[in-house]
């Protein structure tokens, strides 16, 4: 593989039960996207009658060795309830053994199986059943002692592969064992919590009688702490009619906490406290007005209550109406509401086979040298997933696969490969960070439906040494549709729900959230077992992209330049016509000029059946692959190292004076909101460019089909009669208007695919 080789590459792995072809029919199964490995499964569940009450059972085969954890109850029937899985294509020996051990040294008993002779299960059989069998001592000797457990030889769909200790851990045992096990994780839904603060009456400060106090409010909400501005009436009576937002988490278990703080210089003293319990708040889908009530202000001194301190007037609300966007916009992968009632029904499924890793990089030394333990995430929707460990190998091999409910085919899945640096330090979630190997992105929209896509991905981190190739992931993706008809009508439908253009939430609301919303996602996700550390959470997430780079500031201008270089590209066509470089091209010229100027109304529809000729002859070029990472295009490759030093550069800015930093700091700040400004500028050059490039198939089937249907209404409605009935359609009064939201093409024109996927 070489270093510098950034491009994607088609596979053909053996999924499926047998050899995929690109686009090909395939014999199917519940994994026929990652390639079939056979285990040799051993499930221990108890054992009776066992001389030693401090004991465990351990399981050989060859070389590989598992056990379970020590029996540590004074209990000579003690339950294990462990599985574990030994590769059959790494097996080094034909017998298994399972022995009951005091401790390292003492052996109480075993028995022996031959591998020949363990039965195979492939699911959806039912499990097998467990079975009593006699211990013999290392003379060959029986006793008492009996242990209950069940062998059988199956594949990685089998429903106890997850939780099973695997070969491939070998040296992996008890706690540890849960780290590098494969999970599925479901983030807890998030609504806005919209605290509209009125006014506050009969305040008492503790300082006594005061004129001109300057007053505000912190809310808590968790960890969580947002505060107002300063009232401007300078009163015991503020008024603020300001909103104050939070993400809340379902099942509204938190207390809203309020707190009146007048300033004092540089302290702040509590005027009075009151609790909303988030249970009792009123619950809304759509913009309705939320009744006004006044609570109750109570004094509070070290946590002691000292009575009635005033009021406070709030509107109080939860918001379903809205996506919690956790998300950058640009790389969401849900965008359905908070509130379970405003969702429709699914319109496919996104199946993911996670196969297998190359040429990764070491992460770390053991032993004296370079190794790696890998993993993948994978993030669409609510649900996250996460694969097992691979001990100590450049090439690992997971062959796990997932699947996800689609509901928007403009959604992103996000797989991301790291290094499990908790292997050592079991339990100790705040040891050091997983180190990241690599991610990508794959937008749905560009896939074709029922296609299998097996492709070898780049594995791309920029540092600040350069942008690093640290290997390949091998990954297959298939897109099922369940309703071409309600998958085609999603691009019609705004892409966010109808709170986001009926009340929407202004760029500073929005920022503010979702730094809120990742930091719920981090503590949700890191109190699971095994825990997904914040690291990696904000990595998959794309949390702190919007920090100032001049790489990314270059490449987003290059993005715009590219597609006004069209119109350029325009003109110096039409000066090679007027110059008769080709004699054949400027006569056909003269011809279209005439069709023009004699036969004015079939202009639009030649313009029209041009795009639809143009569209379905384009057809056969339509990309054949996914988008990947382009380091070109993200000007990676040509960054300087001072350009790097910058973007990596933490914020606030450690390497300047006061006064020089916090001016640089400032504009940091705005020069990041602009690169966004030329990001989404690119964007919508670029989604010009895709209505005809088959990027996303459905989007430019549906251009097509409506160019040539719009070439047939003109074609038999006078033009002059459609052109004043579009003017008076767009000119139309406001009372005919339902709703001030975005219209059908304008729906349509932003589910189409840019180049912002392929952006690093």
């Amino acid at each position: 593989m070489a270093e510098n080789d950034f491009s994607l590459k088609e596979t053909c792995p053996k999924i499926g039960g047998g050899r995929s072809t690109p686009g090909g029919e395939m014999q199917t199964s519940s994994f026929d996207l990652v390639e079939r490995m056979t285990f040799l499964y051993i499930r221990v569940v108890k054992a009776r009658a066992l001389p030693s009450n401090d004991s465990f059972i351990e399981v050989t085969i060859g070389s590989y060795k598992g056990r379970t954890k020590n029996n540590t109850n004074p209990n000579p029937n003690p339950e294990f309830h462990e599985v574990f899985a030994f590769n059959k294509d790494r097996l080094q020996g034909n017998v298994l053994d399972v022995a009951v051990k005091a401790n390292e040294e003492v052996i109480i008993g075993k028995c022996k199986f031959e591998v020949a002779e363990i039965p195979t299960r492939v699911p959806p059989d039912s499990p097998l059943a467990p079975q009593w069998y006699r211990l013999e001592d290392i003379n060959g000797n029986r006793f008492g002692g009996e242990v209950m457990l069940s062998v059988w030889m199956g594949t990685q769909a089998d429903e106890v592969f997850p939780e099973a200790w695997h070969s491939d851990c070998v040296t992996v045992n008890g706690d540890n064992a849960v780290i590098a096990r494969s999970k599925v994780y479901l983030s807890p839904r998030l609504w806005y919590l919209r605290v509209n603060i009125i006014e506050a009456q009969d305040l008492v400060p503790l300082q006594g009688n005061r004129t001109n106090p300057e007053i505000l409010v912190k809310g808590f909400l968790g960890n969580i702490v947002v505060r107002s501005r300063v009232s401007q009436t300078r009163t015991l009576s503020p008024v603020w009619n300001e909103d104050m937002m939070f993400v809340a988490v379902e099942p509204f278990e938190d207390s809203l906490i309020l707190s009146l703080e007048c300033k004092l210089g540089q302290n702040e003293e509590c005027l009075g406290k009151c609790e909303i319990k988030l249970s009792q708040v009123e619950r809304r889908v759509m913009p309705d007005t939320v009744p006004a009530m006044w609570y109750n202000l109570e004094r509070v001194v070290d946590s002691v209550v000292q009575g009635f301190a005033g009021r406070i007037h709030l509107r109080v609300s939860l918001d379903g109406g809205y996506h919690v966007l956790d998300e950058s916009i640009q790389y969401s992968s849900d965008y359905r509401a908070s509130a379970k009632i405003l969702w429709t029904p699914a319109i496919g499924v996104l199946e993911l086979g996670v196969i297998s890793a190359s040429g990764l990089m070491p992460m770390k030394s053991r032993e004296g040298r370079g190794t790696t333990d890998a993993y993948c995430v994978a993030k669409y929707g609510q649900k996250w997933v996460r694969t097992r460990t691979i001990v100590d190998t450049f090439s690992p091999k997971w062959n796990e696969q997932y699947t996800w409910e689609v509901y928007d085919p403009y959604t992103v899945i996000t797989i991301g490969v790291f290094d499990n640096m908790h292997l050592l330090v079991p339990g100790n979630t705040n040891g050091p960070r997983d180190s990241r190997i690599g991610k990508i992105r794959i937008r749905l929209s560009t896939l074709e439906t029922e296609r299998i896509y097996t492709h070898s991905y780049p594995l791309i981190v920029l540092k600040p040494d350069g942008v690093k190739k640290m290997g390949e992931i091998q990954l297959a993706v298939r897109f099922s549709c369940t309703s071409t008809i309600d998958m085609l009508q999603k691009y019609s439908e705004p892409l966010l729900p109808m709170m986001h253009y009926l009340t929407p939430l202004s760029i500073y609301q929005l920022d503010s959230l979702r730094h809120q919303a990742t930091h719920i996602l981090c503590m949700n996700l890191g109190r699971t077992e095994p825990p997904l550390g914040r690291d990696v959470v904000e990595y998959m997430l794309d949390f702190g992209s919007n920090i100032w780079s001049i790489r990314r500031g270059r490449a987003n201008f290059e993005r715009l330049v590219t597609f006004f270089t069209a119109f350029l590209d325009a003109w110096v066509w039409f000066d090679s016509v007027c110059k008769w470089k080709s004699p054949v091209t400027t006569i056909l010229a003269h011809f279209i000029f005439l069709f023009i100027v004699f036969l004015p109304k079939y202009c639009v529809t030649s313009l029209l059946l041009y795009c639809f000729v143009i569209g379905f002859y384009r057809y056969r070029l339509r990309p054949r692959h996914p988008p990947h990472m382009d380091i070109k295009l993200s000007k990676a490759d040509s960054a300087l190292p001072d350009e790097l030093d910058e973007e990596f550069d933490g914020f606030p800015s450690g390497k300047s004076a006061d006064l020089v930093k916090k001016r640089y700091d400032r504009l940091r700040g705005i020069a990041g909101r602009m690169m966004m400004v030329l990001g989404d500028l690119a964007t919508q050059g670029e989604r010009v460019k895709n209505l005809l490039s088959w990027r996303d198939p459905r989007a430019t089937f549906l251009f097509s089909m409506f160019c040539l249907v719009a070439c047939g209404v003109i074609f038999l409605i006078s033009m002059k009669l459609l052109m004043t009935l579009l003017a008076f359609y767009v000119m139309r009064h406001p009372r005919l208007r339902i709703f001030d939201i975005p219209s059908v093409p304008q729906n349509f024109f932003r589910r189409l695919p840019s180049r912002a996927d392929s952006m690093l």
